[in-house]
């Protein structure tokens, strides 16, 4: 194995939101033998950063469902936007289900008005932490806005408009179901629009080409390093893409059923440091790739 990559949220991210010792001491030593780690996410390049430095983790990062990749050092070097008339579409789409929607650019992060949502993303952050005080999931949700400095606006049409902003990511969020499968559905027809989620209660919406699968492809090329030399690790169906190209793919315990179905391996939660699990057992060779 030449690269490892991981998602953060639900997989190396554990219920506190950090890095968990055991993880940190896999990832060093996947590094000091050689092997690159690179971390493949649906956050900003920010907030993406933030709880590796806080586990003193250097790593090339793949942000915005594969929009962004920065390498170790901070440097850009893929940037794939939105087209601007599928922004606005996606804008009604979210709007006449009355669903709250973030949206990620490249001049920061922006919602309308969430403060009437906070109990949405409370309850979305419940389902995913069940064992977590409401308290603290409420301090987590306020926490989040600062990670991804979303800034509320009255409306989006100065971003829509502004050729000088690049959208990268809609991200929106519904307790209830069938609005969201109608949001997809209106939406269906914009074939160079990419659907996925990260979760029971949201879609993300990305460029078809900004995708984690896409992104690592091209990374690991830039690097000389064949996709079959690769292991991905994930728990959701934005990490679809980069599990299905990868030489080895890992699910997490905690991950979505679909995705445990197409992975070659199952590690433990992230509550339960699945990512280093994962990790110890690839370098001593316990993981091998499923014959299909």
């Amino acid at each position: 194995m030449k690269l490892i990559t991981t998602d953060m949220d639900g997989t190396l991210l554990n219920e506190r939101s950090e890095v968990s010792p055991e993880s940190i001491k896999a990832i060093r030593k996947a590094q000091e033998l050689g092997i690159e780690v690179v971390i493949a996410t649906g956050r900003s390049y920010k907030a993406a950063s933030k709880p590796l430095i806080e586990a003193g983790l250097s790593c090339p990062i793949i942000c915005l469902n594969g929009a962004q990749i920065y390498l170790e050092d901070g440097e850009l070097i893929r940037n794939i936007a939105l087209d601007k008339e599928a922004c606005r579409k996606i804008e009604l789409a979210c709007t006449s289900e009355s669903s709250y929607f973030e949206i990620f650019t490249s001049a920061g992060g922006y919602s309308i008005n969430r403060d009437a949502f906070i109990h949405i993303l409370v309850d979305v952050m419940k389902a995913h932490y069940p064992d977590v005080a409401t308290d603290v999931i409420i301090e987590k949700v306020k926490q989040r806005f600062q990670d991804e400095k979303i800034q509320t606006v009255n409306d989006f049409d100065h971003i829509f408009n502004n050729d000088d902003i690049d959208v990268f990511k809609f991200l929106t969020f519904s307790l209830e179901d069938d609005a969201l499968k109608r949001i997809r559905e209106q939406l269906k027809g914009e074939h160079d629009l990419s659907i996925t989620s990260s979760g029971h209660q949201n879609l993300e919406f990305n460029h078809r080409d900004a995708n984690k699968g896409a992104a690592l492809a091209f990374y690991s090329s830039r690097q000389g390093i064949e996709l079959e030399d690769v292991m991905a690790i994930g728990d959701n169906f934005n990490d679809y893409s980069m599990l299905e190209v990868a030489g080895l793919s890992v699910a997490m315990e905690n991950a979505a059923p679909g995705i445990k179905e197409i992975c070659d391996f199952t590690t433990k939660k992230n509550s339960e440091h699945g990512v280093a699990i994962a990790i110890e057992e690839v370098l001593k060779g316990g993981i091998r790739k499923t014959v299909r």
